[in-house]
């Protein structure tokens, strides 16, 4: 992995994994349906903004098909997802389901022909999961419904990521990633707009709400997607995705900090867990070299 990928690898583990907290927000403020659809459409404001002032161009119509597929896929089903599990289930267990995304993409690539699944990687992807497990464990409260559904929002949404994800690098391969992001995350925006209707805005948010939604579209989307399509072309999806892991880790993180989650040593082992898998499936560890036979 080059240096800018990585630096981009890390980037986003940090930024998503303040999402939650920002997600909560702003889920509060605006609903689960709002605050998907908003955000994508200020994503997409933000690009197509940016893109303007730098001079580069947005060919949008000749990508519609791929764009519409990612941005039902990887924008709007991911994010309802996230943003209807979250307050259901709480961040421990939605970054549980967040993590199985690489797993997912692992097996979807391997059925699509996109990437090999090699021991190594296996290996890693398998610790990421024990890690995860370790890390953040369930919650001790009961299964109503509103827990089954936000599960089953969850996993929806993660097999929705790794979905996209591979169709992005299958069909989109090579495009400009700021065409991708702002096109995927202005068709999940339109896709997701008519739930408004039966979801709406809960009340009328706040001068701190729209901030929050601001940072939410702008940063934690805009931003981080268009790194993230870059290096689905780069290194694959499966690779890419691996970022999850990380995710995860910063979340719970970011729970002991500014939610007074607790942090035991068994979470701590998961973390170092959880690291030592992504190395293994970016390939960060130095491999083992065979003897030669005498």
């Amino acid at each position: 992995m080059q240096p800018r990928d990585l630096a981009a690898y890390m980037f986003l583990a940090i930024a998503w994994g303040f999402s939650f907290l920002v997600l909560l927000k702003v889920v509060h403020a605006f609903g689960w349906v709002g605050a998907v659809s908003l955000r994508a459409l200020i994503a997409s404001g933000t690009l197509a903004a940016l893109a303007a002032l730098l001079g580069r161009p947005l060919r949008l119509r000749p990508l519609l098909l791929p764009l519409l597929v990612v941005g039902a896929t990887t924008v709007a089903g991911q994010l309802i997802g996230m943003s209807y599990a979250t307050p259901r289930i709480g961040t421990a267990m939605a970054a549980i389901f967040v993590a199985t995304i690489p797993l997912f993409s692992m097996l979807i690539g391997r059925v699509w022909g996109l990437e090999k699944i090699t021991p190594q990687g296996l290996a890693g992807l398998l610790l990421g999961i024990a890690g995860i497990a370790m890390l953040v464990g369930f919650p001790a409260r009961a299964v109503d419904e509103d827990f089954i559904h936000g599960c089953i929002a969850s996993l929806l949404g993660a097999i929705s990521a790794a979905y996209g994800s591979n169709y992005a690098s299958l069909h989109l391969r090579g495009q400009v990633p700021w065409t991708v992001t702002c096109g995927a995350f202005l068709a999940g925006g339109l896709l997701t707009l008519p739930l408004l209707l039966v979801v709406p805005v809960p009340s009328m948010p706040q001068a701190g709400d729209w901030l929050y939604l601001l940072i939410s579209g702008a940063v934690m989307s805009a931003t981080t997607y268009v790194l993230y399509f870059g290096l689905v072309a780069r290194i694959g999806a499966t690779r890419a995705i691996s970022v999850e892991f990380v995710v995860t880790l910063v979340a719970v993180l970011v729970g002991a900090l500014f939610l007074n989650e607790a942090l035991s040593l068994l979470q701590a082992a998961g973390g170092l867990v959880i690291l030592l898998g992504c190395m293994l499936v970016l390939g960060l560890l130095p491999a083992r070299k065979r003897r030669l036979p005498s």
